[in-house]
């Protein structure tokens, strides 16, 4: 089979080539058959939860008494979460296989995923939903979408960095399906998985997203989170006045969740007894926490969110729900199950969007707060909050709904959560996962690497500089020699003075005639904190991004701060692309 698709791979490379084909189109072409695989995988995934709940809840509960339903419900989801468990520790694959995960491929192993535990993983977290677990079937989708677009990187022979982008389209393929939302999907993998959105992945990723929920759309329908007949007019004052309290709320909430999912693993390896002992205790405890919820946190591992958690019930009720879906979801997966965090989030941004909404709506006279509403514009903040991905729960919401007239709401919530659950926590469900295992990565760029890198790797030693008291034509002279925008100013003992950049020198130049024989390089000269030569190049990124920078200043730390060069954004990532091709 393997030998089969590298020939027809083959004669498709034949193809392309004959037809003049550049990388862009290759990519583009890959993206929308990623999009289609990706499509049908979602079906097929869904298929196996089904199957999953028919085996685990509909068959043996059609053979048992109703009377003894809060019994048997624990019973059942324990021994689905046992079975999940075991099937991951019989194979023996490693821990992960998560969108973290896939991250780090990205960042730090040329977009190579190993296929057989990413399938193991798939089956596990088909018998962790199907079984009545709390789970999200995102990230199962997800990762299984980024392994098909690994999987064709080498019989397509692309290259390392386009492999990056087929990933990207993998994980945007399988987001898209799942939530028939295209733009969510895209989104997702341009903030999340990829970090970037460059020109050349954003194409390739946008028709991989559009296709996918196109091929979904065929066998599934459209299917949705929940469905909503319509959506009530979001009011002036509620947006400016009262949707910053639930901003902060999410926020707060998105840090209790990262926080109790970080911490789960270690508490539950603190339990006593066997191994296969957690998943059943485990179990059980979800199971019993889904009967106290009423069915509320019930499901078949699908996406559906019940319409009475959308603000349909007493405030204080919504908000228990709220709680009780965090507990059962750092429970289910920090005990044996497999799958991913996202659905969970939306479900208790849902729950508590809508408690507090009706809070407010008793508190607030006039017809201004629609708990409905606050439920929608809750998941979004609730997402913002806790994946650290602002754009994502905006368009994923905005897809919802489809109203122009919540996009005030959804960004002034999400950037609150966001900043709110910075505060709060200092890692989110994603990043914290992978800072447990000692990996720091931020918009795809493996932050530990560059925290070993010197500055030396990057420095231009060969820049041209000018003394404080030179004149307009010695500083367009030196601007005339330099390779970057800006011209280094130094003083008697060569300490840097700061910088000049071509705008500043633009300004002079319209003001020569009068001003000539006044200017020199310091009036020009724009502050700049310098970097010192014994410093990391994610010492140098961190400068570059708070001042707004392109190139800094580096001096010498042990010859009294003089000037040595300069280090440019440019120069920085290429230190990088270097290490990790001699390191890879």
């Amino acid at each position: 089979m393997t030998g089969r698709f590298e020939a027809l791979a083959q004669r498709a490379r034949r193809w392309a080539r004959a037809r003049d084909w550049d990388e862009g189109a290759v990519l583009l072409a890959l993206g929308a058959f990623i999009g289609v695989l990706g499509g049908l995988a979602v079906v097929g995934f869904y298929r196996l939860i089904d199957l999953s709940h028919f085996v685990f809840i509909q068959l043996p509960g059609a053979h048992l008494p109703r009377v003894l339903y809060v019994v048997y419900w624990p019973l059942l989801t324990a021994v689905g979460l046992w079975a999940a468990w075991f099937v991951v520790r019989r194979t023996g694959i490693p821990d992960g296989q998560n969108v973290p995960d896939v991250q780090l491929a990205i960042a730090k192993h040329d977009a190579v995923m190993p296929e057989w535990p990413v399938v193991v993983r798939t089956i596990a977290s088909a018998i962790t939903l199907g079984s009545g677990g709390s789970a999200g079937s995102e990230g199962p989708v997800a990762v299984l979408g980024a392994g098909l677009g690994s999987a064709l990187g080498s019989p397509f022979r692309i290259q390392p960095r386009h492999r990056k982008v087929l990933v990207g389209c993998g994980a945007a393929a399988g987001i898209a399906a799942a939530f028939n939302a295209p733009f969510a999907g895209a989104f997702f993998a341009l903030e999340e998985i990829l970090g970037s959105f460059s020109v050349d992945a954003f194409s390739p990723v946008v028709i991989a997203s559009v296709t996918a929920a196109l091929t979904s759309r065929y066998f599934l329908g459209e299917h949705t989170v929940f469905r909503m007949y319509s959506v009530p007019e979001a009011h002036p004052m509620a947006t400016a006045l009262l949707y910053p309290l639930l901003g902060v709320a999410c926020g707060a909430a998105s840090a209790l969740f990262s926080r109790a999912y970080l911490a789960g693993p270690s508490i539950a390896a603190r339990m006593k007894g066997p191994a296969w002992l957690r998943p059943l205790v485990g179990g059980a405890l979800v199971g019993m926490i889904v009967f106290a919820s009423g069915g509320l946190l019930a499901g078949n591992g699908h996406l559906a969110i019940p319409m009475p958690v959308l603000g349909g019930l007493a405030w204080w009720i919504l908000l228990l729900v709220a709680l009780a879906k965090i507990v059962a979801t750092v429970i289910t997966l920090s005990t044996g199950g497999s799958g991913g965090v996202f659905t969970p989030t939306l479900f208790i941004g849902a729950a508590l969007g809508g408690g507090v909404g009706r809070l407010l709506s008793l508190l607030v006279p006039g017809d201004v707060v629609h708990p409905q509403a606050w439920a929608l514009v809750g998941m979004a903040g609730m997402v913002a909050g806790a994946t650290r991905a602002p754009l994502t729960a905006i368009f994923m919401v905005f897809e919802i709904t489809n109203d122009s007239a919540y996009i005030i709401p959804l960004i002034i919530v999400s950037v609150l959560a966001l900043i709110t659950a910075r505060k709060l926590a200092p890692y989110g469900l994603y990043d914290g996962w992978l800072a447990a295992r000692g990996e720091h990565l931020a918009h795809g760029v493996d932050q530990a690497v560059m925290d070993r890198i010197a500055l030396s790797a990057a420095l231009d030693r060969d820049v041209s500089f000018v003394s404080a008291d030179a004149h307009l034509d010695l500083l367009l002279d030196a601007a005339a020699q330099s390779r970057y925008a800006v011209v280094p100013v130094v003083d008697d003992e060569r300490g840097v003075v700061g910088l000049v950049s071509h705008h500043g020198l633009r300004e002079a130049l319209v003001a020569r005639r009068s001003l000539e024989s006044l200017l020199v390089a310091e009036d020009l000269a724009e502050p700049v904190q310098p970097l010192r030569i014994d410093q990391s190049l994610r010492d140098a990124l961190r400068v570059m991004n708070a001042g707004g920078h392109e190139v800094v200043p580096v001096v010498d730390s042990d010859a009294g701060l003089t000037i040595v060069g300069v280090i440019s954004r440019a120069a920085v990532l290429e230190a990088y692309e270097r290490h990790l091709a001699h390191t890879v």
